[in-house]
């Protein structure tokens, strides 16, 4: 197991057709699989509903499909970023453990307050390790150089931009979770550290930052 590698199983949220009550959930990858046969569309929203883990069903422009909504498209900016990074390379394999995380998050999210008793921390609810491991990596990259002591103007380099737009979709994600979070959860903290983290990769990866007060 490589250093960035999460411990954590990956946990994705498929709506199929007549599976678990209109769900189907893997782990250990990032991509969903279907069983044979099964279509990619069931047509069960098409009234402008949503189905979710345990059971239910909400408008899908309802708290927590805005939430885990916000969450799935920062996953995906986080996996932009991270297509410019080398195969294999430190950066690509911490990216990839957050986009794991963040799967473990959306699923949370995707549960009725009243079926969160059911949610395992770690598998399918975020706990406080994650947030701790989060805090680790921040740590250890901070240290690797002298972070910039006033805001910074994006764009150093392409890869620093992308974590940068990331950073943003995560505190999006972060302000629309404050509805959808019950009380104790971790949810919250992890897209606070997560934006964190995302900041000092992305000053770590520009190597000099562009200050404000020296741009125009």
């Amino acid at each position: 197991m490589n250093r960035w590698t999460s411990t954590v199983p990956l946990v994705a949220v498929g709506r199929v057709a007549g599976l678990n009550g209109g769900t189907v959930r893997c782990s250990g990858t990032l991509t969903r699989r279907y069983p044979p046969g099964v279509k990619v569309y069931t047509r069960k929203g098409d009234d402008g509903t949503t189905g979710l883990l345990f059971g239910g069903r909400v408008p899908k422009d309802s708290e927590l499909p805005a939430a885990y909504g916000a969450v799935d498209e920062a996953q995906a900016f986080i996996g932009l970023a991270r297509a410019e990074c080398d195969p294999g390379s430190e950066l690509d394999e911490l990216l990839v453990s957050v986009e794991r995380d963040l799967w473990v998050l959306m699923a949370e999210l995707a549960t009725l307050p009243e079926n969160r008793s059911k949610l395992k921390p770690g598998k399918d609810a975020v706990d406080e390790m994650m947030v701790s491991r989060l805090e680790s990596v921040i740590d250890d990259v901070s240290a690797r150089f002298d972070p910039p002591a006033e805001f910074v103007v994006p764009g150093g380099n392409r890869v620093s931009a992308l974590l940068d737009v990331a950073r943003t979709v995560v505190r999006r994600a972060e302000r629309s979770a404050v509805r959808a979070v019950t009380e104790g959860s971790s949810v919250l903290p992890y897209l606070n550290r997560l934006s964190d983290l995302l900041w000092t990769l992305a000053r770590w990866q520009e190597g000099e930052s562009l200050r404000t007060r020296s741009a125009g």
